[in-house]
């Protein structure tokens, strides 16, 4: 009789791959145009001036210039300024 004995400890032995979040330019240092400045799910830190959040809620630059960290009203945001 043919028998699979071991398939039950293998079945959930996947793991899927880390999606590399976070601040990819910190606050101070030079962006250029296009650059991603932050990887995030869901919209934790909101888009000032000079940036703009795609639809993954990426955040990236729109200008080149000084990226600046800043809270309002209880919210994060980021923009770039120059």
């Amino acid at each position: 009789m043919a028998h699979i004995k071991q398939a039950g400890t293998t079945k959930g032995n996947r793991d899927s791959r880390s999606k590399r979040l976070g601040v990819k330019i910190f606050g101070g240092q030079a962006a250029i145009n296009g650059s991603i400045i932050i990887r995030q799910k869901g919209s934790r830190v909101v888009a000032g001036q000079g940036v703009k959040m795609g639809k993954d809620f990426t955040i990236y630059a729109m200008k080149s210039g000084t990226v600046r960290f800043g809270t309002k009203r209880g919210k994060q945001f980021v923009g770039v300024e120059g």
